[in-house]
């Protein structure tokens, strides 16, 4: 009996106690889940508190470029009218020199002759002024006296042309007889050359017989004999053809000179037969004296520009950057020197397509470049009208360096513009300010 009630009472606490549990179980859950939401509504409640900040954002354009001055840089030659091979006489500037719009910057190995030929056309001049006053005159001593001195004319200009023909022999003449001094000296030189080779071979030539040297060691000493041999016998065919081209040359210059001196003998024959044939002055002959007025004041106005271009001068003010044919050399194919305006610089920056839209004049430009002491500051000048290649890459690899662009002009201020003066060509980054 008493284990009867013993059991049953061992199982009403197992049925207990287990029910016990689910509901402490339960209640825990409860507990939990309000504290978590009364969590998530503090939560909201406090984001929703929190006042709502906008980030201001700068919007910009950026581009490489490049920094020019005013204008672009000139590159100034010699005119192309005054004929080719051209020599600089004289150079009157050097790098980083200030020059004036107007100033000579060199003159011209042709200003002598291109002198002598103005004053001529001025005499000429002078001469046809003489014959029209004569011929107004209507006496028949002012007919001759005008023809004598087309006579005169005439002499003077066969007298300037023998003179530079002369000139030219002489030249010539100097110049063949240097070119077959450096070319005789070039012989006497491989002629001791030769001498000393061979007097080395045979010193070989024993040794070897001797078993003293290697077969490949005495070669190399004939080698050298037989090379110098057979440039000592170029060097004397060199020497013949300059003689031979030397003579023609100076033949053919003597030639001309003879034919310059007939051709004036016979203009000066043909006037004087024409001064025996002077009759009555007549108007038509007083016209004919205005038209050599005429002509011969063309002919020095002529002469005066062709002068004027044998003194190269600045087309602007500006900064002599580089130069490119100095003292007695030929102008080159880039000309004599580049010249650019420096006193107010230009930033040339390259916009992508995509973004020139919102380019445009006024805005603000910050330029930098690792070579600048500090940053540029610029406005937006002129915006470009084409599409065109990339000029300016970036050195990051994997840039695109085909992408198409507009040009875009900056001008910087004054203090900038002092900053860049000596930076030329320089790389600089640009950022647009486009708000």
């Amino acid at each position: 009996m008493v284990r009867q009630v013993a059991d049953q009472g061992s199982v009403f606490f197992k049925r207990n106690s287990r029910q016990l549990i689910i509901v402490a179980t339960g209640v825990g859950l409860a507990i939990a889940g309000a504290k978590g939401y009364n969590s998530w509504q503090q939560g909201q409640q406090s984001q929703a508190s929190l006042p709502v900040v906008n980030t201001p954002q700068t919007r910009t354009v950026t581009a490489l470029g490049k920094l020019e001055p005013k204008g672009k840089v000139i590159k100034l030659s010699a005119p192309s009218s005054s004929g080719q091979g051209n020599r600089v006489e004289q150079l009157l500037v050097k790098e980083g020199d200030r020059v004036k719009a107007g100033q000579v910057i060199a003159i011209l190995d042709n200003r002598d002759r291109l002198k002598a030929a103005y004053q001529e056309a001025e005499e000429a001049v002078k001469v046809a002024l003489v014959n029209l006053a004569k011929v107004r005159e209507g006496a028949k001593v002012g007919e001759i006296e005008a023809q004598r001195a087309e006579i005169a004319r005439i002499q003077a200009q066969t007298a300037g042309d023998e003179r530079e023909q002369q000139q030219t022999v002489a030249r010539l003449e100097a110049q063949w007889q240097g070119e077959k001094s450096a070319q005789q000296a070039t012989i006497n030189r491989l002629t001791a050359e030769l001498k000393n080779a061979q007097v080395e071979w045979q010193r070989y030539q024993q040794l070897y017989s001797e078993g003293a040297i290697s077969q490949s060691l005495y070669d190399s000493k004939r080698l050298s004999v037989d090379t110098i041999t057979q440039q000592l016998n170029e060097a004397q065919a060199n020497l013949q053809r300059i003689d031979r081209t030397g003579r023609k040359q100076i033949s053919e210059a003597k030639t001309a000179l003879s034919r310059i001196n007939a051709t004036g003998s016979k203009q000066v024959s043909a006037a004087t037969a024409t001064l025996d044939k002077i009759a009555e002055v007549r108007p038509i002959d007083v016209e004919a004296a205005k038209v050599e007025v005429s002509r011969a004041l063309a002919a020095a106005k002529q002469a005066k520009a062709n002068l004027d271009q044998a003194y190269v001068r600045s087309p602007q003010d500006g900064v002599i950057f580089d130069i490119y044919t100095r003292a007695g050399e030929v102008v080159s194919n880039d000309g004599i020197v580049e010249i650019g305006q420096t006193n107010q610089m230009y930033a040339v920056v390259e916009v992508y397509q995509s973004d020139v839209s919102k380019v445009s004049p006024g805005q603000k430009v910050e330029i930098s470049s690792s070579s600048l002491p500090s940053k540029l500051q610029g406005t937006v000048d002129w915006v470009g009208w084409k599409v065109q290649r990339q000029n300016i890459i970036n050195t990051d690899p994997s840039e695109n360096i085909d992408s198409r662009v507009v040009e875009v002009q900056v001008q910087l201020d004054e203090p900038s513009s002092e900053k860049a003066a000596k930076f030329t060509n320089l790389q600089i980054k640009a950022v647009i300010n486009v708000d």
